[in-house]
């Protein structure tokens, strides 16, 4: 008898014992305190995205795996495209016409994803991306005749630029808005249960979940909105980090997004998934629906890349004239998720990297290779956060296979804050 195991959207972990008994759930931490008579330590691994493998399950309910196969690229277009109710795209890569259809599977991507019987929400930052997401989304509801307006959440400490910039598209768009306060001292004591919950070490990684995961708490304790629309996927489909304007090529520029995406689950796709759903919401992000996103990368790599010292430009100029976001917000800077819930004079890595540095000394750094040799901490952060992750997860660090940095610039830390052309952009 053969049965397969598919990965869906929600990150997915395997763990079999060396006498051939399978496990699978979407969380490790449901796999690791599992008990097995005759194996102790389980081997808990990732179930890679786009893939599904044949085992073949005898009748003492042991398995053996017979093939993994890759059956999804992100390029792939879904085969379902051939049967949706989809506008018809025009061909071609002239300007407008891609503009056009950007628009048209944008909105599809949004409309497709209201089905539900709970309340729908969106988180709101106030960048392009959940910006353009919230907009679409409340138009969409008002065309479904939702009986309830929509709420949109941000999170951030006084003085955030994304506090700020939130509110303003709220305003434009009409949403019941919230904005949630936290300090410094929240976010250091939420870092426990955000890594618990995590399943990672991941620097960037960490830093950018402290705040979803205090919005989703928020979310949860005081609304009865469930479904939780957000902007992720944008960065990595459309070219969005900033380190994109130092890409040698439009073809290394391709190369680099299509291996973010690959990567999402290691990283944003993780953040955004374990945040929320360890308070029960489910996550909904159009960027990375199948239509949009294979015709996205569809797109000559010249289209794709920077322009006029602006990411994201082809997505920006698509809705130019759409009214849907004001003007600012539409062609406002990339600002990560981490860095934006803070001020420019107090970034929160440095509110982080200043506390770590009372809990760390210099001699657990220099045993750090000897302690952790396998993705050695570099920096007092990083070790404060394996430590954590150790305490919950032991002798798991190989779920992660390398720490999220940017490419082609000599960086030292994840955060865009510390990059040439953020602190230009700043000043301008």
């Amino acid at each position: 008898m053969e049965s397969f195991i598919f990965q869906g959207i929600i990150p997915l972990f395997k763990a079999m014992t060396e006498d051939g008994f399978l496990a699978v759930c979407s969380e490790a931490k449901g796999l690791v305190t599992l008990k097995h008579s005759t194996t102790p330590f389980l081997k808990v691994e990732p179930f890679l995205p786009g893939h599904y493998e044949v085992l073949d399950l005898k009748p003492n309910g042991k398995v053996a795996s017979v093939e993994m196969v890759k059956y999804h690229h992100c390029r792939d277009e879904p085969l379902h495209a051939l049967y949706d109710n989809v506008e018809k795209l025009f061909p071609g890569f002239e300007i407008e016409t891609v503009k056009n259809n950007l628009r048209i599977l944008f909105n599809n991507a949004v409309k497709k994803r209201l089905m539900t019987d709970r309340r729908i929400a969106c988180l709101l930052s106030g960048g392009l991306d959940s910006s353009l997401v919230a907009a679409t989304l409340l138009k969409q509801l008002k065309e479904a005749q939702v009986q309830y307006t929509l709420q949109t959440f941000a999170i951030g400490m006084e003085d955030s630029p994304d506090l700020l910039a939130a509110r303003k598209v709220a305003n434009h768009i009409g949403s019941e808005h919230h904005e949630v306060l936290f300090n410094s001292e929240e976010g250091i004591q939420a870092l426990d249960e955000v890594i618990f919950s995590l399943e990672t070490y991941d620097i960037t990684t960490v830093r950018a979940s402290v705040g979803m995961y205090l919005i989703s708490k928020y979310i949860r304790k005081n609304t009865d909105s469930v479904v939780i629309f957000s902007g992720e996927g944008s960065d990595e489909l459309t070219q969005g980090y900033i380190y994109f304007h130092k890409a040698p090529s439009p073809e290394k520029a391709e190369e680099e997004s299509e291996r973010l995406l690959k990567e999402l689950y290691l990283f944003d796709v993780l953040r955004a998934d374990r945040t929320t759903a360890a308070h029960g919401l489910e996550l909904r992000v159009p960027f990375l629906d199948h239509r949009f996103s294979s015709y996205y990368l569809s797109l000559p790599p010249e289209m794709r890349i920077p322009k006029n010292g602006i990411e994201k430009h082809l997505l920006r100029e698509a809705f130019e004239d759409s009214n849907l976001i004001p003007k600012e917000i539409l062609w406002r800077p990339k600002e990560a998720f981490s860095d934006g819930i803070t001020s420019v004079k107090n970034s929160w890595f440095k509110i982080l990297q200043e506390y770590v540095e009372h809990q760390v000394d210099d001699t657990m750094m220099a045993n750090a290779a000897q302690k952790f040799p396998f993705n050695t901490p570099k920096t007092k952060e990083g070790y404060y956060y394996r430590q954590i992750f150790e305490r919950h997860y032991p002798g798991r660090a190989d779920w992660l296979t390398h720490y999220w940095m940017p490419k082609w610039i000599n960086a030292t830390d994840p955060s865009a804050r510390t990059l040439t052309h953020y602190k230009s952009a700043a000043k301008a």
